[in-house]
């Protein structure tokens, strides 16, 4: 894998945050052209039009998204942002989606940087607001995948502003895995040939992985979404991660120890990401990552407004900042993710960054199934069953790992 590596301190700090978020089973799932199936949001609207900026904006962040210069001098859209509009900034980062859900609830924040499944509670209880995107100029530029997702939108209306992605990859060590795998059954079926060296994500939401390889290799289970289990669909993919869980090695949670295990031998196969592939290859670790033939989970962020904001002027300006291009760039390049702005690219430092990040590939991440909470009400629409809800994935995580 060749790769143009420019990673940062802040970056690394950044990734840690999204494991915090995959450990809260955070993040998103569906596809761009469909809105949660039986979701009923109350009757909220979106401003008609923006009036004079009231000074400031609240806003509730993962590690990465908001910075002014204080964590590395470099980095900092903040201060021009604040120059620009005369809004000051507050920014409280988050360790979770449950704690932005939390804060949120609160009324004292304008805007967060929600993940899936965050943005879907916050829709479905009120506190989030539909947002006019007339009033976001640069939304016209956002990439039409991250547009009316099950995520982000209800029936054609949008919740939020995107603000990146990125996709949950198999990572394998070119020199000990032979043939090159293709497929998610190097993780599971195939498993034994690397017993002990299997290496899985520490979090309950990566059951979603096993259901998405089952939908693929087992088609009379007839899962749709790998989000949305009835309870034979839930069982067998308990099942299959309980048989993979006499293969692992180690449930990796912090990237730096990820990072250590590709490189001394010990994980030899498993789930990675991006930025994570980039780090082990620019430290001499002998790997290469892909989305396997059934496809992959991954994530989307987005920005969405309280309905209850107290700066609803300063918030829309905010939207409109950290979507626009070069500021859009700077903070994919920090964090680690693919940007939003389909003009971003134009604007990293880092010419290739959007190119290692599948950036403007849509067809790339028609193949990612962006992260969700399992919820009884199933998200694939069936009306006749009941899907098991986050909780059980919870209890059952704790029996996979035994």
């Amino acid at each position: 894998m060749e790769y143009a590596v420019r990673l940062t301190r802040p970056l690394r700090a950044a990734v840690c945050a999204a494991a915090l978020l995959l450990a809260a089973a955070c993040g998103s799932s569906g596809s761009s052209d469909s809105s949660p199936a039986g979701l009923n949001p109350p009757s909220l609207k979106p401003p008609a039009k923006l009036g004079k900026p009231e000074g400031q904006v609240n806003l509730i962040a993962w590690a990465g998204y908001v910075e002014d210069g204080s964590n590395d001098p470099k980095a900092d859209w903040v201060s021009g942002f604040e120059k620009r509009t005369g809004c000051q900034v507050h920014a409280k980062v988050a360790a979770s989606s449950d704690e932005m859900v939390k804060l949120m609830k609160t009324g004292e924040y304008d805007a967060v940087s929600a993940s899936g499944d965050a943005s879907l509670r916050l829709i479905a209880s009120g506190d989030a607001a539909p947002v006019n995107t007339a009033l976001v100029p640069h939304y016209k530029e956002v990439f039409s995948g991250l547009k009316n997702g099950a995520w982000n939108s209800v029936r054609g209306q949008m919740y939020g502003i995107p603000h990146g992605r990125g996709a949950n990859l198999l990572m394998y060590n070119t020199q000990k895995v032979k043939p090159a795998p293709t497929s998610w059954s190097a993780v599971f079926d195939e498993a034994p040939a690397h017993k002990g060296h299997v290496t899985a994500y520490d979090s309950p939401i990566y059951i979603a992985d096993a259901a998405l390889y089952l939908k693929a290799t087992r088609p009379e289970l007839k899962i749709e979404d790998p989000y949305a289990l009835d309870r034979k669909q839930f069982d067998a993919a308990v099942a299959l991660l309980k048989r993979q869980n006499a293969n692992v090695g180690e449930y990796w949670s912090d990237y730096l120890k990820e990072v250590s295990a590709f490189k001394s031998g010990d994980s030899v196969i498993g789930t990675t990401w991006q930025v994570i592939a980039n780090l082990a290859a620019s430290e001499g670790a002998k790997v290469r990552a892909l989305v396997p033939k059934e496809g992959s989970t991954g994530w989307s962020d987005t920005w969405m407004v309280s309905a209850k904001a107290a700066h609803p002027n300063c918030t829309y300006k905010w939207l409109d900042w950290i979507v626009s291009p070069e500021v859009n760039a700077q903070v994919a390049e920090y964090f680690g993710e693919a940007p939003a702005n389909s003009r971003a690219c134009a604007e990293t430092s880092d010419k290739n960054f959007c190119t290692v990040y599948h950036a403007a590939d849509e067809e790339y991440w028609k193949k990612i199934a962006f992260w969700n909470t399992p919820i009884e009400q199933c998200l694939d629409g069936r009306r006749d069953v009941r899907c098991v809800p986050y909780a059980q994935w919870v209890q059952a995580w704790t029996e996979i790992k035994g």
